[in-house]
């Protein structure tokens, strides 16, 4: 009987320990980032691990209750005099007793995720849906007896033309002393949508308020949850902040936590409770580091895709996971902050989430089609936002069609042998020479080139630790080019390209990237199973778009625009290489940064965008891609390194790929698809 398998999210490494080993010693062997400073003694509790229980169908493994040894008397100890969060473990004394996931959350990490959804800069048109205004009310009257409430509204319509408007119970046990203290002038916060709902009072304050009205817009990712801080009186963003989506620990991409809400009762609210957790902590984060109380946050919006709308607002996401794939709701929705349990901030602050699109197609791409308007395009354009699950727009002045496609998690650096979320030391960027097959690289939190000189001085503290999605892709690309590896996605041996840098691994072999063994770091190979993960994430993504094409009936598109953080930190060069994205000129290729963040934060500060959005989600045509019968026909083309029947004109004016096959006597133009004859 083989030994448990203890595996550790975010960063997807696993290994097999004996029982009784300790999830901290597990991690450092794994090489994973799990903090420690006080020698595993349980005093300085930096590594806390949240472990996750039930079958995880992803992983393959069920994790039984005792999965861990028991709860012990160090544990109860730290816990009881410095307080943990409930279902925390201490790594250093829980032990390895049967399959276990284990989750590193955010503040036991020593190099922190670097969730790269950072702001984008754009002119939006000031006109959020909560402002403040300042009011004058009449006192009370022996001789007219209506309510303190109705004559502040009376004021506001008679001085702001603001029609009527309510309040609720929050700032009603705080109306009469605020106006008194006032002497009768007050400014009140009010929520106005942009339909016709009564305005509402969010909060009230004596005399004139100038302290600010602050808004957030979230982008609530299936890994990550990025979050952007406005100033609602002026359109300034204050500050950006991420982290990563806890419900990770119960799956990498949205199918698994379908799964494992339909094999583990109770699963969903799980979910729920741990990602409503993180968005409430994320804004005390960022209000923190500005500077502002929580409270000061009084309009709240969130985009998201399908499957984490229904986990956030508590809804079983089961028929998310079959066809017909039907939403509860695919309208915009308008909530209160409690009714997410974001405890933190203003108790009568306003949430508005955007519409979906369709089952798999989320208000995060119609953030995206707000932001980028492919609708108003004259040239057709295709939008490519790539997280676990593809977004994909299609469309121009006629008409924009949408379908999502499930690429995993390995663009992110998952399911990747030496692969790690973006963090200091991941190597990001790689380059490979032609001639010598010598890569050199770059890592995040270092702007040298690893054959630079100083290079190992100023990496000394961060080390380097893996390679994250955009340094695996330029690897992967780069070696194409090099002629390490052939149309069909094979790696050659050494004899076969020349360079000792290929290792033998079996009947394959690795590509040696990074050697620092020697120096107790990892050794960092880009391995036949890394070239296949990457090919199924890419013949998604392409045959997606494929589909798209052909319903637009076209075998080209004019402009490429990559969204979200792929796009921002991956070349246009290197993603058409791998057959990624449809042949274009490589000057029509473009990164809208993070789109869905930028949609965000429109519909934040402009409350008419929310109804145009409202308006264009209605025009939108999804194409369903679980259905399609030419998907798989595109996806299988797709496989090739760029593709086995679409010819790349445009690619090829720029880069000659090496007619190499290390699988074949051909000269693989087959794509590496015939196999050699047994002799």
């Amino acid at each position: 009987m083989s030994d448990p398998l203890v595996i550790f999210t975010p960063s997807g490494k696993r290994g097999h320990f004996a029982k009784g080993t300790p999830v901290l010693q597990a991690a450092r062997q794994l090489g994973v980032d799990l903090d420690s400073v006080c020698g595993g003694r349980g005093i300085c509790s930096k590594c806390q691990v949240s472990p996750g229980y039930g079958e995880f169908s992803k992983h393959g493994v069920t994790v039984a209750p005792d999965a861990l040894s028991e709860w012990n008397s160090v544990e109860e100890r730290y816990k009881s005099k410095r307080g943990m969060l409930d279902g925390r473990r201490l790594g250093c004394q829980a032990t390895v007793q049967g399959d276990v996931v284990i989750d590193v959350p955010p503040e036991s990490q020593v190099h922190k995720q670097v969730v790269r959804k950072e702001v984008t800069l754009r002119d939006i048109r000031l006109d959020p849906a909560t402002r403040l205004y300042f009011v004058e009310v009449d006192e009370p009257d022996m001789h007219e007896p209506s309510g303190d409430l109705e004559r502040l509204s009376a004021a506001l319509e008679a001085q702001w033309q603001t029609g009527p408007v309510t309040a609720p119970l929050a700032v009603l046990r705080k109306l009469q002393p605020v106006l008194r203290k006032g002497n009768w002038q007050v400014t009140v916060a009010l929520h106005q949508g942009h339909n016709d709902v009564m305005a509402q009072i969010v909060d009230i304050w004596p005399g004139l308020y100038e302290d600010g009205l602050y808004g957030l817009a979230i982008d609530l990712g299936s890994t990550t949850i990025a979050a952007h801080l406005c100033n609602l009186l002026t359109g300034e963003v204050l500050g950006s902040a991420g982290r990563m989506n806890p419900q990770i620990r119960f799956g990498e991409d949205l199918m698994s936590r379908v799964s494992y809400v339909m094999m583990n009762p109770g699963g969903d609210v799980a979910m729920t409770n741990a990602v409503r957790e993180a968005m409430d902590a994320l804004a005390v984060e960022i209000a923190t580091e500005c500077g502002l109380a929580p409270h000061a946050i009084v309009e709240t919006v969130i985009v998201c895709n399908p499957v984490m709308h229904h986990l956030l607002m508590g809804i079983d996401p089961v028929e998310l996971g079959q066809a017909p794939f039907a939403l509860a709701t695919s309208d915009a929705m308008s909530l209160g902050a409690r009714d997410l349990d974001l405890v933190s901030i203003n108790p009568s602050g306003h949430i508005y989430v955007l519409p979906c699109i369709a089952g798999h197609v989320g208000a995060d791409a119609a953030a995206v089609a707000l932001s980028e308007e492919p609708g108003k395009q004259e040239a057709l354009t295709l939008i490519v936002d790539v997280g676990t699950n593809a977004e994909i727009l299609l469309g121009n002045t006629t008409r924009v069609l949408a379908c999502s496609s499930p690429t995993g998690p390995a663009f992110e650096g998952a399911q990747i042998s030496s692969g790690q979320r973006a963090a200091p030391g991941a190597i990001e960027r790689v380059e490979i020479d032609a001639t010598t097959k010598e890569p050199r690289f770059r890592v995040i939190g270092c702007d040298l080139w690893s054959d630079d000189p100083g290079f190992a001085e100023a990496t000394k503290t961060t080390g380097i630790t893996g390679i994250c999605g955009s340094g695996i892709i330029e690897a992967v690309a780069e070696m194409r080019t090099a002629g390490l590896v052939d149309a069909g996605g094979l790696i050659g041996s050494a004899a076969q390209t020349g360079t000792d840098r290929m290792i033998a691994e079996g009947r394959t072999h690795s590509y040696l990237l990074h050697q620092s063994a020697q120096d107790g770091g990892p050794r960092i190979t880009v391995t036949q199973g890394d070239i296949r993960a990457i090919q199924l994430a890419k013949s998604a993504l392409y045959a997606g778009a494929r589909l798209l094409m052909d319903e637009f009936g076209v075998d080209k598109v004019e402009h490429v625009v990559l969204a979200g953080a792929f796009g921002a930190h991956i070349s246009p060069k290197h993603a058409m290489i791998l057959g990624m994205i449809p042949d274009a000129p490589l000057s029509h290729v473009r990164s809208a940064g993070n789109a869905a963040g930028t949609g965000a934060r429109i519909a934040l500060l402009n409350r008419a965008a929310r109804g145009e959005i409202e308006t264009t989600v209605g025009q939108i045509t999804k194409v369903e891609t679980a259905i399609a019968p030419k998907f798989q026909e595109h996806f299988v083309n797709a496989n090739a390194l760029p593709h086995a029947v679409d010819p790349f004109p445009e690619l090829n004016r720029i880069v000659d790929l090496p007619k190499v096959s290390f699988n074949t006597n051909g000269d693989g133009s087959d794509g590496g698809r015939r196999r050699r004859r047994r002799g």
